[in-house]
């Protein structure tokens, strides 16, 4: 019973600096008065509390089987090099449709990446978890980074590039996705990103994957047609009979 008290009291400081965003911008609607967004506000509060519950039990529950892996998934993820090591295998080995794959799966990346790093986050300065007061064990950690922890870049560039390769490739696209789950996943489970930062970020990088795969596709110019072979019959002129003699 001590144990679990003081498991508790040490996740006291990661909860109250996780809430603080979301605190204020509940407090900010209640403010402003109306049934709707009254019930905007005690949402958002729940969800927070429910976003900070997830965390605690991840960082609390023994996964010594799983820590090493994970910690190696999500190192191999950073600035999006793992993405982008399946991209130049896809353009090397994948001919035409691997190539125009890897280019819409970088693009993607690229995108995304400023999406969220130059505008999410700067408009929504969440702070990092304190997995120290969370209790996240040393065996899992990787270092933590120095931006704000909404959305999660891992899981919008892992999504990002999923989405874009799966545009025509929608067998590698869904087997990609698992991949980016399981990067997002790794965000939490090394403790450096709460269950709403992967979540947020998951459908940002899919939305926008998706978006820029279109894009891309619009703005290619049309391919050529096949030339006709030597058995295949010549377009006669206008000005020509049936029998191929000028009128």
């Amino acid at each position: 019973m001590a144990r679990r008290d003081s498991g508790r009291a040490a996740a006291g400081p990661a909860a109250g600096a996780a809430g603080a965003a979301a605190r204020q911008l509940a407090d900010e609607l209640a403010r402003h008065g109306g049934p709707g967004r009254q019930r905007a506000a005690r949402g958002l509060r729940e969800l927070g509390a429910v976003d900070r519950a997830v965390y605690a039990a991840v960082a609390a529950t023994p996964t010594p089987a799983l820590d090493e892996p994970l910690r190696r998934l999500s190192h191999a993820a950073n600035n999006s090099g793992l993405w982008l090591a399946i991209a130049a295998g896809l353009g090397v080995a994948g001919g035409g449709a691997g190539r125009r794959a890897a280019v819409r799966g970088a693009a993607a990346i690229g995108v995304t990446s400023a999406l969220v790093n130059l505008a999410v986050k700067a408009a929504w300065a969440r702070q990092r978890p304190d997995r120290a007061g969370a209790g996240v064990p040393g065996r899992r950690t990787v270092p933590m980074p120095a931006s704000t922890s909404f959305p999660s870049g891992h899981a919008a560039s892992g999504f990002a590039f999923a989405a874009a390769i799966g545009q025509d490739q929608p067998w590698l696209g869904l087997a990609l996705r698992f991949l980016a789950a399981a990067v997002a996943y790794s965000r939490v489970h090394t403790g450096v990103h709460y269950p709403g930062d992967i979540v947020a970020g998951s459908l940002i990088g899919e939305s926008t994957g998706q978006a820029v795969a279109g894009l891309i596709d619009r703005l290619a110019p049309a391919r050529r047609p096949a030339r006709a072979g030597p058995g295949k019959q010549r377009e006669r002129p206008d000005d020509a009979d049936p029998e191929g003699t000028p009128r």
